[in-house]
């Protein structure tokens, strides 16, 4: 079964003011703000009101679209598509529709190219509240998001699995964060419609999809649904579709309206966008180092496995740290911790490392412990625990568990008491091993690695036990 998958991403820039007034800029604030202050004539849809374009947009959504390898625009200018909704008070939105300010991109996933149709600005419209769900009681209205800059990213539809869907959105998400025109921390939100049809069927939109896993998940339904309307003779229409986060279910809008619909005009009260090569080169040369370009750097720089680098090229903090740490100590262990248990912990207690409360420096205290044999591998995972547990120091967290140098006498003479009671439990396997069964000592390397909860290295207690057993 042939499937084809299209997405159009929405981007909430940080900008300081909002899209087309001076307004503060909700998206950039990690607090929310009380609903429906943050807010002007010009967000509020008032008569009379007239909206100026923020030049910090323009140049976020240049930088968007150079990143993603598309051409500029030499000239583009805004439009109004026209629909009656309560979230657009003035009963039109102001985006880009005939000349978009980028198109003819591409990205690659696994080696994949996907194609970018265009990237064009927007802006959001208000925050609809459905009080006791969709079809509840009544429905609110927030305009502190009325006005929040917007990029738009559309695909072609080059997705044929909603797994590609995902690695798009996440290396994407990935790209707007290197940029600095988006903030996992902060409020801004990505959003996506994804366009589906299947075996060349009409195309079906999945509308206001939040997170990459949410993508995926909405896709592998709406397969789901229209694969088993064709097996009951049905087909899918071309139509518009809700996706409930809730219920991991989709349900019907509206039958899909055509892009004439909207009866698109040119934005009279803002003047054409000139674009000239010199600006396009000044932002060009202000990109940073992207994730494919850092990701091929290390693999040269340090001779690093490509799993390792990808998994810390995907956050851009991990990779920060990374260098900074690797400038201090040996670069494969700082490369094989922070990609892997660090991260690892993180990950389980939902947190970034720009969030966790860490610093750089303690990271690299640790790994120079772990180089120079102060702590073996099991209690450095323990203390790296503890560290995000507590944001606490290396040192800090030793003393708390009991781990470090200056115990090492208290920790021997207490696994010493340990590893002689499993000899007296288990004379059998003590006399097999002193007639020449080697496999026996293993066994009671095992029992004793139980015993002392894997704070000692195996061959530490390999020693002991060879000591005390003779």
């Amino acid at each position: 079964m042939k499937i084809k998958i299209g997405l159009e991403t929405h981007v909430q820039l940080n900008t300081l003011s909002k899209a087309f007034c001076g307004c503060r800029n909700p998206a950039g604030l990690h607090d929310e703000p009380e609903p429906n202050t943050l807010v002007c004539e010009t967000c509020l849809g008032l008569p009379g009101s007239k909206p100026m374009a923020n030049r910090a947009m323009l140049e976020y959504a240049i930088k968007v679209a150079l990143a993603l390898n598309c051409s500029i625009a030499r000239e583009t200018f805004f439009s109004r598509k026209t629909y009656f909704y309560p979230d657009m008070s003035k009963n039109f939105q102001i985006t880009q529709y005939e000349v978009p300010l980028a198109s003819n991109g591409h990205v690659f996933i696994g080696g994949k190219k996907i194609r970018i149709t265009r990237v064009h600005m927007e802006e959001d419209p208000s925050k609809i509240i459905h009080i006791g769900g969709l079809g509840g009681k009544y429905t609110l209205l927030d305009y502190n998001r009325a006005g929040i800059p917007l990029i738009e990213i559309v695909t072609e539809p080059d997705f044929s699995a909603p797994s590609e869907a995902r690695e798009f959105l996440q290396k994407l998400t990935t790209i707007l964060e290197y940029l600095g025109v988006y903030d996992p921390s902060s409020r801004a939100v990505i959003k996506s419609d994804a366009n589906i049809s299947l075996d060349g069927g009409k195309r079906v939109e999945v509308k206001n999809i939040t997170g990459t896993r949410e993508t995926e998940h909405a896709l592998n339904f709406e397969i789901f649904r229209q694969r088993n309307l064709l097996r009951r003779g049905g087909k899918a229409i071309q139509s518009t579709r809700a996706w409930d986060p809730d219920t991991k279910t989709t349900r019907e809008l509206r039958i899909k309206e055509t892009e004439d619909d909207y009866g698109y005009i040119m934005e009279p009260d803002l003047t054409m966008l000139t674009i000239s090569r010199d600006q396009t080169n000044k932002i060009k040369n202000t990109l940073p180092e992207l994730p494919d370009q850092k990701h091929s750097r290390f693999i040269k720089q340090f001779g690093m496995q490509p799993k390792v680098s990808e998994a810390l090229v995907s956050e851009l903090d991990l990779a920060n740290l990374f260098e900074h740490v690797a400038s201090k100590s040996n670069p494969r262990l700082a490369s094989t911790w922070i990609a892997g248990y660090l991260k690892k912990t993180l990950n389980y207690n939902g947190l970034r490392f720009s969030d966790s409360g860490l610093k750089g420096e303690w990271i690299t205290r640790l790994l120079r412990m772990l180089e120079r044999g102060e702590l073996t591998d099991r209690n450095a995972e323990l203390v790296i625990r503890g560290m995000v547990d507590d944001k606490t120091d290396p040192e800090t967290a030793m003393k708390k568990q009991c781990i470090g140098k200056k115990l090492k006498k208290i920790l021997t003479d207490d696994i010493s008491l340990k590893i002689d009671g499993v000899l007296k439990k288990n004379p059998n396997a003590v006399r097999d091993y002193k007639s020449g069964r080697d496999n026996a000592l293993h066994f009671l390397v095992g029992l004793a690695m139980r015993e002392t909860r894997g704070q000692v290295d195996a061959n530490d207690i390999r020693k002991l036990l060879l000591k005390q057993i003779k």
